[in-house]
């Protein structure tokens, strides 16, 4: 990996995109961030900004020229998005000559049969497959993902929580895994990462309304088909890699 060239990171103004922004550059990396929109601004303080579009196929060759490295934080969250902008990106880097992709993935994917998860489990075969060397990182869901949950919700008199444990883990920590993979050689797919701790959506709900103060009950709902079946059986958590150091309550706090 040659230092002076560029580490593109797409969906870099996202909730863990931005956190591996920032700790590459504080590494001293030289990073180039893909947004449809001119951001650039102050280049001379920030990341270097390229505009294109994965979804459409603009602009993504211009966006890789001199980079060596990709971490692609991007979602479109749908899964025909997801999986339309990896096959552009991952077309893109071949012909870009990129060593190594990075990608953020999520754990259960390929044991839950929601269509978001599904659309993940696509994606990191295309890039499996692609011929490009690779490092895929799956983790659990995000606090910021739990908590903006409860935050959609703050105009009903209660919270409604699904039937479900959650393991959710720091953004902070996901970006450190990310960052470090992007500086190493491709290591294929790596241990997945969770949070600290595996509680019940419902404490979790509660942890959540005393951290704003609000007294509101907490209405569990037990969501039909199979996979919502799967989430009950635990096929999102990962016990054994609890690697996380901050609780939910921690970020809230």
């Amino acid at each position: 990996m040659n230092n002076s060239s560029p580490i593109v990171v797409t969906g870099g103004t996202g909730t863990v995109g931005h956190h591996v922004v920032d700790r590459l550059r504080d590494a001293g990396r030289r990073v180039r961030v893909v947004s449809r929109h001119d951001r650039s601004g102050d280049t001379k303080t920030g990341p270097e900004w390229a505009v294109a579009d994965l979804g459409r196929d603009e602009g993504i060759e211009r966006a890789l020229a001199g980079a060596d490295t990709v971490v692609h934080c991007a979602t479109g969250y749908s899964r025909r998005a997801d999986v339309r902008a990896a096959r552009h990106l991952f077309s893109a880097a071949r012909v870009a000559g990129i060593e190594h992709v990075v990608l953020i993935s999520i754990v259960g994917a390929d044991r839950i049969p929601f269509g978001y998860y599904m659309g993940k489990v696509e994606v990191e075969l295309l890039l499996e497959r692609s011929g490009l060397g690779y490092s895929i990182l799956r983790s659990t869901q995000f606090h910021e993902l739990v908590a903006g949950l409860f935050t959609r919700q703050r105009r009903l008199p209660v919270l409604l929580t699904p039937d479900i444990r959650i393991q959710p883990i720091a953004a902070t920590e996901v970006a450190d895994e990310l960052a470090r993979l992007a500086a190493d050689p491709p290591a294929g797919r790596v241990p997945e990462v969770g949070g600290p701790e595996i509680i019940d959506a419902r404490d979790l709900a509660r942890t959540y309304a005393a951290s704003i103060g609000a007294r509101k009950r907490i209405w569990p709902i037990r969501l039909p088909g199979r996979a919502f079946a799967a989430f009950r059986a635990g096929n999102n958590l990962t016990p054994e890699r609890a690697v996380g150091v901050q609780t939910f309550s921690e970020h809230l706090g």
